[in-house]
């Protein structure tokens, strides 16, 4: 017998809208309907991506009882109202990142879902490549030996020249931080998700090579941010964050190194691990014979049949699902995770702003492991 999948409806019109309606899909879902920012638009996108209907407005989304899961995907200025919106009408919700542009509003969210009873998950999908869990699973079974170091980046050109803009270079529409809540926030959580080791402490410089761009005619969000990370069990660390680095597309690098391994992965090259020890080097292909069980999972083509970002969001979604429908699959980011990665950004805009080292704040009144 087939289960059918859940009714889904998108908030937004744009490049993340596409994403998340082709991985819903994917999972089964169906499409009932898109809200964006007029009611033509709304119309326009609902028949560009297969939706059944466009709304009129947020709140006719809201009252549409076919509708069980609602995905943010707007300016980061609206995620946090849009969500708890639909945490109010008892919708299970997909949260674009950031899941807010403070951590006192993300914490909001966090107990709101929680007291609704609700399932809020937040698109960290770099997760979801079969290579990262298998980096997981080697950390988790003690291959690497006692964790001494980390080094990360990731980089991109986007905005590299000054005619370059968009709306998240504005504030008021991406909130404080730019390049780090956009773009760092999937490299801790990468960080943290691979190691199960949490930053304790951070220092950090920010820059904005650019103080006006095309339509902004004052700019205070960063361009880029290189942060000093100190980490549980005395690990240390280095990250690089940028937006105007020429060549690089999306690279995200992490390369985490032990007493016994070193285990490097590229966004860019998803498709293989880089195991180095004091004897010799290993690139490890994606080959589910080869991989531990969650990494297997996840490899959902042969070997050789290369797998990328859509599989990866599309394996989130699908495991977003699971969880609104009462399982537990294995390594989930959830609104904690969102509230996580929105600490550690505001400890990094405050390191930068004070020059001092700053405490990454954890409270397991309101947050799980990111291991759980």
């Amino acid at each position: 017998m087939t289960v059918a999948g859940p009714g889904i409806a998108v908030v937004g019109g744009g490049f993340m809208a596409t994403v998340h309606s082709r991985a819903a899909r994917a999972a089964g879902a169906r499409l009932v309907g898109v809200v964006a920012s007029t009611p033509e638009r709304s119309r326009e996108v609902a028949a560009n991506l297969g939706f059944e209907r466009g709304y009129g407005s947020l709140d006719e989304l809201l009252v549409d009882h076919s509708v069980d899961v609602v995905h943010v995907c707007t300016p980061n200025a609206l995620h946090a109202e849009q969500a708890l919106a639909a945490i109010a009408a008892g919708k299970h919700v997909v949260c674009e990142k950031p899941l807010a542009t403070d951590a006192a509003t993300a914490e909001r969210l966090v107990t709101a879902a929680a007291a609704a009873g609700v399932v809020g998950t937040v698109p960290f999908v770099y997760r979801f490549h079969p290579l990262v869990r298998e980096a997981r699973a080697r950390v988790a079974a003690g291959d690497l030996g006692t964790l001494l170091t980390i080094s990360g980046s990731y980089l991109q050109d986007w905005l590299l020249a000054q005619a370059d803009d968009n709306w998240r270079v504005d504030s008021a529409a991406g909130g404080r931080s730019r390049a780090f809540a956009d773009i760092g926030s999937h490299l801790v959580d990468l960080l943290e998700f691979i190691t199960g080791a949490r930053i304790t402490e951070l220092s950090s410089t920010v820059r904005t090579f650019f103080a006006e761009r095309a339509n902004t005619p004052e700019v205070t969000t960063e361009d880029a941010a290189a942060v000093v990370i100190r980490l549980e069990g005395g690990a240390i660390g280095t990250l690089l964050v940028s937006q105007v680095a020429p060549g690089r597309k999306n690279r995200l690098h992490l390369e985490v190194a032990g007493t016994e391994l070193s285990i490097g992965f590229d966004q860019e090259a998803p498709e293989t691990l880089w195991l180095g020890r004091r004897s010799g080097t290993q690139v490890l292909p994606r080959d589910a014979d080869q991989l531990h069980p969650d990494a297997a999972r996840l490899s959902i083509v042969p070997s050789g049949h290369p797998m990328g970002y859509q599989d990866a969001f599309n394996a989130f979604v699908a495991d977003s699902y699971a969880a609104m429908a009462g399982q537990s699959p294995d390594g989930l980011p959830v609104f904690a995770d969102g509230l996580r990665t929105a600490r550690i950004t505001e400890a990094v805009l405050d390191a930068a702003g004070t020059g001092s080292w700053q405490a990454v704040g954890t409270s397991t009144d309101d947050e799980q492991r990111i291991t759980a």
